[in-house]
């Protein structure tokens, strides 16, 4: 199989795209009834979607700088390897096989699986979850051009159909089940620990605004079109998320929506009745699958990647024209299919959302970093607001990951013991001659 550098084939409509696609999935439709049952304000809940929000577009802005300024496929792999050693970059792309990009498709798997299952009470789910992963792992390895084009189409419908279901909810719906318990404990709820577990789950819903970087070697014009796909892609998703939980926290008492994983389903159910549920149910798994491809088109470009940089791991390296890096998407469909028969939901959010924080904070930490050391780096793009930009957002994001830890410990070990099992990986294969 012949070896070829990739293409710069795709533009701003496609990066923009891949971010949207790669964002609004699992997070938004699973992750606000969890939330309700933690923090027990629905006002401190909806003002958690908007800093997560902000966070996003703050990391979008950081993540454009070093995408502009290193213009090559890897994401945090290529970044971190640079601004700190190889070995951090080493242990956050091997990071990203299992909490990046395998554990978000496993759990968009299984989220696919439950809201099929409202449609149909009898699907297998584990099993339609995993013949998901494998069709759509196929699609992506064997043509990448159908890939995309797949990608965008089902990225621009699921789009329409959310801003049609926000505009109907606005109008069916009862805005003040949000502020009916008063406004008194909002500030309490927002500066509690358990609000900052639900940013966790919340930048879970998040992950996907720097999906772009990952393929930052296949765009054109990458200093101008990748921060243009960051901050579009960021923007708009933020402006749907806050759209979407308005609707579902004014559509059923906060008592329905607790703790339940498919929350659309049961807010459609309140606002339109069974049936048009079941309509709203199958749209989110239509939608659902568009968040699985966007994955699997950027998680192996990681570790293609990492290939490149490591002899042992060359056989993710091998490639044919219009074809993407069929080795990786293999490896990461496995792994992603031995989570979907492992793993919950709700544990897989947590860990997923407190592993990737770590990388994002040191990731934005070398911005300011690589300022200092390399003054002269070609920096076709300079985040808005430096220093405060970065400095604001790596300081919350560590908030969060102290609260998380003490909050959920179970999680925080996991995640723990994923880092340390990069680093051994580092020592056994990381070696660059």
């Amino acid at each position: 199989m012949a070896e070829e550098t990739p293409m710069r084939q795709f533009g701003p409509w496609t990066g923009s795209m891949l971010i949207i696609a790669s964002m609004i999935g699992t997070g938004v439709f699973t992750t606000t009834g969890f939330m309700i049952a933690d923090i027990e304000s629905l006002p401190a809940v909806l003002i958690c979607w908007f800093v997560g929000g902000v966070l996003a577009l703050a990391g979008a802005l950081s993540y454009a700088e070093l995408a502009a300024a290193m213009p090559a496929n890897g994401g945090e792999f290529l970044y971190l390897s640079r601004i700190y050693h190889p070995a951090v970059g080493f242990v956050a792309g091997s990071t990203s096989l299992v909490v990046g990009f395998a554990a978000p498709v496993a759990a968009s798997a299984i989220a696919f699986s439950y809201y099929l299952g409202a449609i149909f009470p009898a699907a297998p789910k584990q099993t339609i979850a995993i013949l998901l992963i494998m069709a759509l792992s196929a699609l992506h390895a064997f043509r990448v051009s159908i890939g995309s084009e797949f990608q965008n189409a089902l990225t621009v419908g699921k789009v329409l159909l959310i801003v049609a279901f926000i505009a109907a909810g606005l109008w069916a719906g009862d805005p003040g089940r949000i502020f009916s318990g008063g406004p008194g404990n909002v500030s309490e709820a927002v500066f509690s620990p358990l609000f900052s577990v639900g940013l966790i789950f919340v930048s879970f819903a998040y992950s996907g605004w720097n999906a772009c970087i990952y393929i930052s070697g296949e765009i054109k014009q990458p200093e101008r079109n990748i921060p243009i796909s960051l901050f579009l892609g960021t923007a708009v998703v933020t402006l749907l998320y806050l759209g979407l939980n308005i609707v579902f926290l004014s559509a059923a008492p906060a008592e329905q929506l607790a703790g339940v994983a498919e929350v659309g389903h049961v807010a459609a159910v309140g606002l339109f009745g069974d049936r048009a549920a079941r309509f709203f149910s199958a749209i989110i798994a239509i939608g659902l699958i568009s968040t699985i491809g966007a994955y699997i088109m950027t998680g192996p470009r990681v570790y293609e990647a990492m290939g490149r940089a490591y002899p042992r791991l060359h056989l993710f390296t091998g490639r044919e024209k219009d074809r993407g890096p069929v080795a990786a998407i293999i490896l990461q469909a496995v792994v992603a299919i031995a989570m979907v028969s492992t793993a919950s939901l709700r544990a897989l959010l947590t860990y997923v959302g407190l592993s990737l924080s770590v990388f994002v904070a040191l990731a934005v930490a070398g911005v300011i970093i690589l300022r200092l050391r390399e003054p002269d780096l070609a920096r076709p793009y300079r985040v808005w607001g430096y220093p405060v930009t970065p400095i604001v957002l790596v300081l919350l994001v560590c908030w969060m990951i102290v609260n998380t830890i003490f909050e959920r410990p179970v999680e925080a070990l996991a995640g723990l013991l994923t880092l340390v099992t990069g680093l051994i990986l580092y020592l056994a294969l990381g070696r660059t001659v």
